[in-house]
C-alpha cells in the first residue's frame, strides 16, 4: 500500500469515527430525561400569567438601588473571579482543539567535532521543518475539544447567573440596611417615649402620686429599650458593611442609604415551569456540564482504539552554512504511524469507568438543580401571598394599637387606668410598627427572590 492510499484509508475511517460524538441535543435530552413530569402551570395559587419580565431592578423605582447594583457589577471581586474563569475555560477549549490541526515546528542546529591532534575539526549545520498530525480516527480529540467547549459554555452561564445573583444580593443587602435604619428609628422613638414617661413618673413619685413599683417598672422598660437601640444600631452597621463588601468597597459602615423602603412592585409574571430550564443560567450551566461529561466519556472510549499519526520532515544538512539550502543537501520524509494499545494495566478501562461515573453525576446534578429551581419558584409564589396577607393584618394591628394607646393615655391622665396598662399598650404599638417594617422588607425580598428564581434578567 502506498503512503497516499494509507492516508486516504485513514481519513475515511476518521470521518466514520466522528459520528460517535455526542450531540448537544442528545446530551440535553438525556439531562431532561432525569426530571419528573413538570406541570403546565405553577401549583402556587394566585400566580400572574405571562412571560417572565426582565429589568426587574428598575421595577423597584429606586435610583439609589440601581446605582449600587451597577457599582457592584463593576467592582465585586467574586464576579471578577467568575469572569476570569470564563476566560480560562475558553482558553482550555482552544487548547483542546489545537490537537485537531497539524503541528509544525522549525528545527535548526549546529555542531562541531574534531580531534585534538593534529587539531582537525568538522562543522555540521542543519535546518528544517517538522510536521506532526494525529488523525482523529474515533473522535477522541474532537470529543475532548467539545467537552472543553461545553465546559466553557457552562462557565459563561455560571458567570451570567453570578451577575443575576449579585444584583439580587445587593438588593437584599440594601433592603436589610434600610430596614435596620428604620428599626433603629423605632427603637430610638421608643427610648424617647419611655424617657419622657420615666420623667413624668419620677415627678409623680416625688409628689406621692406614683408608687415605687411604677417608677421601677418605667426605669426597667427604659433600660430594655436602650439595649434594643444599641443592638439595632449595631445591626445597621453590620448590614451596611455587608453591602459595602458586595460593592467592592472597604467595609467602614459609612455608606448612606435611604431612610424609607421602596414600594414593593406587583408580583412578576411567572411563565410556565418548563420555561426556567431554558432561561435560568445556572440550569443552562448544569445542562452544559452534562454535555461535557458525555463528550468526555466518548473521548475516554475512543482512547482505547488504535491511533494513527502522520509525520513529515524536510530540511537540509551541510558542513557549510552557504550550502545548507542547496537542493542536493535537502531531504524529505513522510511517515505514517499506528499505535494500538495492548496492555496499560487497566488505565484506559479505569478512565472509562471514571468518565461514566462523572456522566451519572452530571445528570443527577442537573436533575437536582432543576428540582431546587422549581421549589424556589413555588415557595416564592406562595410566600408572596402569605406576606401580602401578613401586611394587611399587621397594618390593621398597628392602626388599632395606636388607637388603643391614645385611649389608654387619656384614661391614665384621668386616673382611670394604671401605668402598667399604658406601658403595655405602648410597647405593643412599637412592636407592631417594627413587625410591619420587617414584613415590608420581606415582601421586597420575595420579589427579588422570585425574579431570580424565574431567571429574569436584572438589567
Amino acid at each position: 500500500m502506498t503512503f497516499a492510499k494509507f492516508a486516504m484509508a485513514a481519513a475515511a475511517v476518521m470521518a466514520a469515527g466522528c459520528a460517535s460524538i455526542t450531540s448537544r441535543e442528545e446530551a440535553g435530552a438525556a439531562a431532561r430525561a432525569s426530571l419528573p413530569e413538570t406541570p403546565k402551570a405553577w401549583a402556587a395559587a394566585q400566580q400572574k400569567l405571562g412571560d417572565v419580565e426582565v429589568g426587574w431592578i428598575a421595577s423597584f423605582g429606586d435610583p439609589v438601588l440601581s446605582a449600587l447594583v451597577a457599582e457592584a457589577q463593576a467592582n465585586n471581586k467574586n464576579l471578577q473571579i467568575a469572569a476570569a474563569n470564563v476566560d480560562r475555560s475558553r482558553a482550555l477549549a482552544r487548547q483542546a482543539g489545537a490537537a485537531l490541526k497539524p503541528q509544525v515546528n522549525l528545527v535548526a542546529g549546529a555542531s562541531e567535532s574534531g580531534v585534538i591532534d593534529p587539531g582537525r575539526s568538522n562543522s555540521q549545520f542543519n535546518a528544517g521543518l517538522q510536521l506532526n498530525w494525529e488523525l482523529d480516527l474515533w473522535g477522541r480529540i474532537r470529543s475532548g475539544q467539545q467537552a472543553a467547549a461545553a465546559g466553557a459554555e457552562a462557565a459563561e452561564a455560571d458567570y451570567l447567573f453570578s451577575q443575576y445573583s449579585l444584583a439580587a444580593g445587593v438588593a437584599r443587602a440594601y433592603f436589610i440596611a434600610v430596614e435596620a435604619g428604620l428599626q433603629e428609628d423605632v427603637a430610638r422613638r421608643t427610648v424617647e417615649a419611655l424617657t419622657e414617661t420615666a420623667r413624668i413618673v419620677n415627678v409623680q413619685y416625688e409628689n406621692g402620686l406614683a408608687s415605687s413599683q411604677d417608677l421601677a417598672l418605667t426605669r426597667s422598660d427604659l433600660a430594655t429599650a436602650q439595649d434594643t437601640l444599641t443592638a439595632t444600631a449595631g445591626a445597621k452597621r453590620d448590614a451596611v458593611r455587608a453591602l459595602e463588601i458586595l460593592l467592592g468597597r472597604y467595609p467602614g459602615a459609612d455608606l448612606d442609604v435611604r431612610n424609607a423602603l421602596p414600594v414593593a412592585p406587583p408580583p412578576p409574571p411567572a411563565g410556565v415551569p418548563s420555561g426556567i430550564l431554558e432561561r435560568r443560567p445556572d440550569l443552562i450551566a448544569a445542562e452544559r456540564n452534562v454535555a461535557a461529561a458525555f463528550n468526555s466519556l466518548d473521548s475516554a472510549k475512543a482512547a482505547k482504539l488504535p491511533a494513527i499519526s502522520l509525520t513529515s520532515n524536510i530540511g537540509g544538512a551541510s558542513g557549510s552554512l552557504a550550502n545548507l539550502l542547496d537542493p542536493a543537501n535537502v531531504a524529505w520524509t513522510v511517515a505514517g504511524n499506528l499505535v494500538a494499545p495492548l496492555f496499560d494495566g487497566g488505565a484506559r478501562d479505569a478512565q472509562v469507568e471514571v468518565s461514566t461515573a462523572e456522566q451519572k453525576q452530571a445528570v443527577a446534578a442537573y436533575g437536582q438543580a432543576a428540582l431546587e429551581a422549581f421549589g424556589e419558584v413555588e415557595s416564592n409564589l406562595d410566600q408572596g401571598v402569605v406576606l401580602d396577607q401578613r401586611k394587611a393584618s399587621l397594618t390593621e394591628a398597628a392602626s388599632e394599637a395606636a388607637e388603643a394607646y391614645r385611649v389608654a393615655r387619656l384614661r391614665y391622665d384621668e386616673g382611670e387606668t394604671d401605668l402598667i396598662d399604658v406601658l403595655s399598650i405602648q410597647q405593643r404599638v412599637f412592636a407592631t410598627e417594627s413587625n410591619l417594617v420587617s414584613v415590608e422588607r420581606l415582601r421586597l425580598e420575595q420579589r427579588v427572590n422570585l425574579n431570580l428564581a424565574l431567571g429574569g434578567d436584572w438589567e
